[in-house]
């Protein structure tokens, strides 16, 4: 029988299709997958890393927003009897019918892995872990650390919901057609206890990016443009021992959440 003819990629939805089979085995080994488990998939594409899944799991449910990709993806449906194919956007599919205990396993796009990081994020209680290939770059934010280069509102907001590791990088010889940059998977696995109240949180994440929206500034001189009182900031970060020049990208999450809590506290009294 004569193998289907494989759509090409489409440069509107960022597909770079993955063809190393090692590299799909050190994926399914960084999920840490057992046979009970369900799957999310995004992204299936050509389904290379789909097959490897359906072989590893219970049931896998993979959402795919190219409709030939779709059709192709259909035609192996015999091969794959637990596998679930969906034709939606990522972005705008809901996540709130997912079981409990699901395990993301995808390839994500570039030009939405940080809105697609951030959406299942808020859904975090329904997911046990999330093992993700992204841009390097986006990797080494995700995984930053206080008082380097890397380190902003997306390692901040990211590193409060879950505890995020860099498991290896991926070259771009490991796609066609090849990207221009390389990728990294990462693994996320969402923090069982919350650091906040869910009530604190809106706060905290606004003073977040307040705090890094100018990166040159001071951070009493950044929060002031955002529409926080200068005084009062300016105030509580001395009380915390924090040098009246010192930046947002040099406070750990610890003292952002302990700011937020006394700007708050302020703001109510």
């Amino acid at each position: 029988m004569p193998r289907p003819v494989l759509p090409p990629a489409n440069k509107r939805l960022g597909q770079h299709f993955l063809i190393d089979l090692n590299i799909v085995r050190n994926i399914v080994a960084a999920a840490e997958l057992t046979s009970d488990d369900t799957v999310l998939e995004i992204g299936p594409g050509r389904g290379i890393l789909t097959e490897a899944l359906s072989r590893a799991v219970r049931r896998v449910v993979a959402i795919e927003i190219d409709s030939e990709l779709h059709s192709l993806l259909q035609a192996r449906q015999a091969d794959w009897k637990n596998v679930e194919l969906i034709r939606a956007d990522a972005l705008t599919h809901s996540f709130d019918i997912v079981p409990a205990g699901t395990i993301v396993v995808a390839n994500l796009p570039y030009y939405i892995s940080t809105p697609l990081l951030f959406k299942f994020l808020e859904h975090r209680s329904r997911f046990a872990r999330l093992v993700l290939m992204l841009q390097n770059e986006v990797a080494d934010r995700l995984v930053a650390k206080a008082g380097t280069d890397d380190y902003g509102v997306l390692s901040v907001m990211a590193q409060y919901a879950a505890e995020i590791t860099k498991a290896f990088k991926v070259s771009a010889n490991c796609f066609r057609p090849r990207p221009d940059v390389g990728s990294a998977v990462v693994v996320v696995r969402p923090r069982t206890r919350p650091l906040l109240l869910p009530q604190e949180e809106p706060a905290f994440a606004a003073l977040v990016k307040a705090a890094f929206a100018h990166r040159r500034k001071t951070l009493v001189n950044s929060l002031r443009d955002e529409g926080y009182e200068a005084p009062v900031v300016a105030e509580f970060a001395a009380a915390m021992g924090l040098v009246p020049t010192v930046r947002a990208e040099t406070l750990t999450i610890e003292q952002l959440m302990e700011l937020a809590g006394r700007v708050a506290c302020r703001n109510r009294s």
